[in-house]
């Protein structure tokens, strides 16, 4: 997807010869640790190269103004800076609107209105965060134009709060952090439950991160992820009967196999097993790494799916297909889903010079079974969310 030139349609969109400021936000893919991060378990995430860019300027009075360059159609959507209520015909508006109404209650003082457009090429659905990229894009925006002392934590913490209290979505704070703190050619190990994080080098050497779109569209808030949420919280409970524990993320393998007996429900217990044993694989994944150990750290990728896929159950017909014609292939390290499953993408560790040949083969065995195209993406793992000054629009 060629990037439009930004300020031409600002300019032309606002009716306005001004020149705004520019802000990108990346999106994220995470390597390994896979819905453990509500379970208070380990994340290994790293921000994208892709994300949303927010081209923004202040107004005189208190109108907001929003456009998306993905969603031309929409038109401008308005509304009034003392009027930021969920609003469901503000569609995909209600992330920025959730951030600025958020970033305002929490004290920061937003004098003035703001004509914001908005640009995106994270493919749409795919499980990247397009979401906590528009959020934390808006954030940094809010932070410069209003010359806000904002705590990046905090900015992350409220983009979490707009996800889960605005927009009703019961995520993790994986999403928001990545992007809030991403370093370019590092991903970072987050303890989800004490936030404490540490950078780590991905140094692939011959082999590059190919990200797979099934191009099977999927939205949180309307899928399972909410139920699966529950499921492990009373999964929890039923731990905690025995165990001084405040999350699944504090359970050991050994634990979980001597106490699981204590969760009622089967279905249940096979949904705290994977947010155990998959939390254990993403510490094992940072050792590997740091030892140079690629084929070991593949390894813990391809147990990821097959967890995801029998015990946590969110993979489905897509994503399986693709992570399978993955594994077959040669150069191939490891492969499984990314994000949150239900559709959305997968990701595969692929030796460079058998980049082409592992698309083909994998897009003709998705496109015999599926019945439409997957796309594919090389990863390049950039920085956070930040403002642009050099090559801004």
């Amino acid at each position: 997807m060629t990037k439009p030139d930004l300020l031409v349609e600002f300019q032309s969109v606002f009716n306005t010869p001004n020149l705004p400021r520019s802000f990108f936000a990346p999106g994220r893919i995470n390597l390994i640790g896979e819905h453990t991060d509500y379970n208070g378990g380990h994340v290994f995430p790293a921000a994208i190269t892709f994300g949303t860019y927010a081209l923004a300027q202040k107004r005189d009075d208190q109108k907001l103004r929003f456009f998306s360059l993905n969603f031309p159609d929409t038109g401008i959507i308005e509304c009034d800076l003392m009027d930021l209520a969920y609003n469901k015909a503000h569609d995909w508006a209600n992330f920025p609107k959730g951030m600025i109404s958020y970033m305002r209650d929490s004290g920061f003082p937003l004098s003035t209105g703001m004509d914001i457009l908005f640009y995106g090429n994270i493919p749409n659905g795919a499980g990247l965060s397009s979401s906590a990229s528009i959020e934390m894009v808006t954030g940094v925006l809010l932070e410069a134009l209003f010359e806000l002392d904002i705590d990046r934590l905090q900015m992350i913490q409220l983009g979490q709060k707009v996800e889960n209290d605005y927009i009703g979505v019961s995520s993790g704070i994986m999403d928001q952090f990545a992007i809030g703190k991403g370093k370019k050619g590092q991903a970072m190990l987050l303890n989800c439950q004490t936030l404490a994080y540490n950078y780590a080098p991905i140094e692939l050497d011959n082999h590059v991160i190919i990200i797979a779109n099934t191009n099977k569209q999927r939205t949180l808030a309307g899928s399972k992820y909410n139920e699966r949420r529950a499921q492990c919280e009373q999964a929890l409970t039923d731990l905690q009967v025995e165990l001084s524990i405040q999350s699944l993320g504090d359970v050991s393998n050994d634990q979980f196999e001597q106490y699981k007996h204590l969760i009622q429900d089967a279905t249940n217990r096979q949904r705290a097993k994977h947010a155990v044993y998959e939390n254990e694989r993403t510490l094992t994944a940072l050792q590997q790494l740091h030892k140079g150990n690629l084929e070991a750290f593949g390894q813990l990728m391809n147990e990821s799916h097959t967890s995801l896929q029998q015990d946590y159950e969110v993979t489905g017909i897509e994503l399986d297909t693709i992570v399978k014609a993955a594994w077959e292939q040669p150069g191939v390290i490891g492969a499984r889903m990314t994000g949150a499953g239900f559709g959305g993408c997968a990701i595969a560790i692929v030796e460079k010079d058998l980049v082409d040949n592992f698309k083909s083969n994998v897009n003709q065995i998705y496109s015999e079974t599926i019945g439409y195209a997957a796309t594919f993406y090389t990863a390049a793992i950039g920085d956070g969310a930040r403002e642009l000054t050099e090559g801004v629009y």
